[in-house]
């Protein structure tokens, strides 16, 4: 018996306690109302400016440098790459686009500025403006990183060109990937690293044996043996 009242005083002691927590936390929330309405305001606040620079600035944006590449890509069509890059006083051109706008239409941008860049042959600015680009499209995202192998080639950069090449053929894209795996290998073949160069052509032979790149690539596994 006198365990039992020993265990009941033991519990009304606690909850006693718990009551006292409960009573202090209401009036500390009753003497910081005052803060706590400015936190919750201050939290809605912040809300509210994300909102807001989301509708008033980052869409606008999008839609301003959407404007600059649809004036540019007109010359980009007719092959006339360097006033598509440069621009004029009606419109920017792919290079300021690229570096004026850090969105999804100013990396575009930075792609087609690669790619002026690149057939006009200054590939130091092809690799600055492609490297810029990155996209999670499976024909768009391994072309640009193709490309960009290509630009470092001519540059005889050659470890970062396999380096681009392998990550555009690690995208199992079926016409990008044995093209990218092919280029790497005659760039490892070049460097003498023949071992890389035949796996990358066993590749080709095994993974993509309806690809162009299939149709002489014993010829290349012979060279690399």
């Amino acid at each position: 018996m006198a365990k039992k009242k020993e265990q009941f005083v033991k519990e009304d002691e606690q909850l006693q306690e718990v009551n006292e927590a409960l009573t202090g936390a209401g009036k500390w929330i009753e003497d910081h109302s005052n803060m706590l309405s400015w936190c919750i305001a201050g939290i809605a606040l912040v809300v509210l400016g994300l909102m807001a620079f989301k509708t008033y600035v980052l869409v606008p944006k999008q839609l301003e440098a959407s404007n600059e590449n649809a004036k540019a890509s007109m010359y980009f069509m007719r092959s006339d790459y360097q006033k598509a890059l440069e621009g004029d006083t009606e419109f920017l051109g792919f290079a300021a686009t690229a570096d004026k706008y850090h969105n999804q239409q100013g990396e575009l941008a930075a792609l087609y500025a690669g790619i002026c860049y690149y057939e006009l042959g200054q590939y130091e600015d092809a690799v600055k403006y492609l490297k810029k680009f990155s996209a999670s499209d499976i024909n768009i995202d391994p072309a640009a990183h193709q490309l960009l192998g290509d630009a470092y080639v001519e540059l005889q950069d050659y470890s970062n060109a396999v380096k681009a090449f392998e990550k555009a053929a690690a995208s199992g894209n079926k016409v990008i990937a044995p093209m990218s795996l092919k280029k790497a290998g005659v760039v490892y073949l070049h460097e003498g690293e023949n071992a890389k160069a035949l796996k990358a052509f066993k590749t080709i032979k095994e993974e993509y044996p309806a690809s162009v790149e299939a149709n002489d690539i014993d010829k290349y596994i012979a060279i690399a043996q």
